[in-house]
């Protein structure tokens, strides 16, 4: 009974294949944990949908934004960008059943026993577990009912507001959530979330601190497994592996194994990464 966790995939159905394989995944007892952004930018969005519904309660994913995006797009409140490729899950005839099996999908997964995080963009700082998984979970029941997802996501889109309060109300307060969850990688010393830039260059500034930089005392026993920043690319501590290391950009795609019990948290072993290179 092994745990893998795996990055991004966006669609790269061959560099999961090759993965599971390489990893010799077993689904009558190995799990696969995913940070989310399952599909679209890559060429199979569809293929990778169908492998992980395959693999049943093995399988175990987030929601990232690039699945929100999908979701929206299934019932037709955004339209295809011109970068996004699901138009083999828009025209598919099960693309209801997907909507259904993705909506069902929470956006943080909380395992004491093996003292993991998961989530797509991160854990805000100014959020203890607790406070974190209880906002996670107003959004999450909204996303299981088909109507109320509905009208969530036809008001959820935007990068305000940035900066958390508790007397937020309504679609203020879930698309902060949303946000929080799906689209974060800097914070300014107050709490802002700065959702305009993407790049990596390990300078902190003020307004431009990556959210595992600001201390949270709540994480310290567990590691936040995370992806949705290739810029940052493969990055493991003891508190932190994130995996999103680009393979939708034609770099790889990461997989690791994850300790069972671990009685202290150290990063990831190197025997224990597995990398899977886009062909």
């Amino acid at each position: 009974m092994t745990t893998y966790a795996v990055g991004d995939i966006q669609g790269c159905y061959n560099e999961l294949a090759r993965g599971l394989d390489k990893i010799n995944f077993d689904q009558s007892k190995d799990t696969l944990l995913c940070v989310g952004d399952l599909v679209n930018r890559g060429p199979d969005s569809l293929k990778v949908v169908n492998l992980l519904k395959s693999l049943k309660n093995q399988c175990v994913t987030v929601l990232g934004n690039h699945d929100i995006h999908l979701l929206s797009m299934i019932y037709q409140i955004r339209k295809p960008r011109h970068l996004d490729s699901v138009d083999d899950i828009l025209s598919c005839s099960h693309k209801q059943d997907i909507a259904d099996w993705l909506r069902q999908k929470p956006l943080v997964i909380v395992n004491k026993n093996q003292r993991y995080v998961l989530c797509h963009a991160g854990i805000y700082p100014w959020w203890n577990l607790k406070q974190a998984t209880k906002r996670a979970n107003e959004v999450e029941l909204l996303l299981k009912d088909e109507q109320s997802c509905i009208k969530l996501l036809k008001k959820v889109y935007g990068n305000n507001p940035n900066i958390w309060d508790k007397s937020l109300r309504k679609q203020q307060r879930y698309r902060f959530i949303l946000n929080a969850f799906t689209r974060m990688r800097f914070c300014g010393v107050n709490g802002r979330l700065n959702l305009s830039e993407s790049g990596y260059s390990g300078k902190l500034r003020k307004n431009r601190i990556p959210w595992f930089n600001i201390e949270n005392a709540s994480l310290s026993e567990y590691r936040v497994i995370f992806g949705h920043w290739s810029a940052l690319g493969f990055y493991n501590t003891s508190n932190h592996l994130g995996l999103d290391t680009g393979c939708v950009w034609g770099r790889h795609m990461t997989f690791a194994k994850i300790p069972k019990k671990p009685s202290k948290l150290k990063p990831i072993k190197k025997n224990n990464i597995i990398i899977v290179p886009n062909l």
